[in-house]
């Protein structure tokens, strides 16, 4: 069975042996950095699947080592920052963390959310597992190369953003379901509580004027509506 490993990123000695201390009870393999610099070392040499990250650090803030995570892949991050503002936590989200949590905090809310975040991202690995290890995915006149972040229509080779390029991974992978906007903006921000449906509808909108032909009428991507949207069958 996969031992799931946690960083924890956090500069507060205190507040990192504890956090630690407690995952590790919990069952979890934990390891404990203190700075940003230690961070991009960590991820860069071990495999993780979740990192806790405080935002406030010297010499490299939480905010670049978030951003070198994402360039990595989808790893599950949880904010924890003295920071409670709503822009703070916009910010933190807009940059790909998973969830954000303000000090102080109970252990009893991290312990259920690091549960949580656990539970989306283990089973949206087992699920595309054997998807991911043929790296290359098809559909129609769709390739996408998991591996080199490629894609290509009718062998056209077509730029997306990362988060372009995972709302087509998603429906690529599930090529019969109707995703609602709730549902997309969980899957691929990993966000439960903005519910910001207007976001998803933009980047579904560039999306399509990136790969459809006539984006107007699209042929990939479609509104099933009232519900969502879904591919178009093959």
């Amino acid at each position: 069975m996969l031992k799931i490993k946690i960083l924890v990123v956090e500069d507060d000695m205190e507040i990192n042996r504890l956090v630690s201390e407690h995952l590790t009870r919990e069952g979890y393999s934990v390891d404990r950095v203190f700075n940003g610099l230690d961070a991009f070392q960590k991820l860069s040499s071990e495999s993780y699947q979740m990192v806790i990250l405080d935002v406030m650090m010297p010499v490299v803030d939480g905010y670049e080592v978030l951003q070198k995570i994402r360039k990595m892949g989808s790893v599950p991050v949880l904010i924890l920052s003295a920071k409670c503002e709503e822009t703070d936590k916009i910010i933190g989200l807009g940059l790909g963390a998973d969830d954000y949590m303000t000090k102080p905090f109970s252990m009893g809310e991290l312990t259920a959310r690091v549960k949580a975040q656990l539970r989306r991202y283990l089973k949206f690995s087992s699920e595309t597992e054997a998807c991911q290890k043929a790296a290359i995915i098809k559909y129609l006149d769709i390739e996408m190369d998991t591996e080199s972040f490629e894609v290509k229509i009718g062998g056209k080779l077509i730029a997306l953003t990362a988060k372009e390029f995972e709302i087509l991974k998603l429906f690529l992978l599930n090529p019969k379901k109707v995703f609602t906007k709730t549902q997309l903006f969980k899957s691929v921000w990993g966000e439960n509580y903005l519910n910001d449906e207007n976001t998803v509808m933009v980047h579904i909108r560039r999306l399509r004027e990136k790969i459809e032909p006539d984006p107007s009428n699209p042929g990939y991507i479609q509104t099933v509506w009232g519900i969502g949207y879904k591919l178009t069958e093959e």
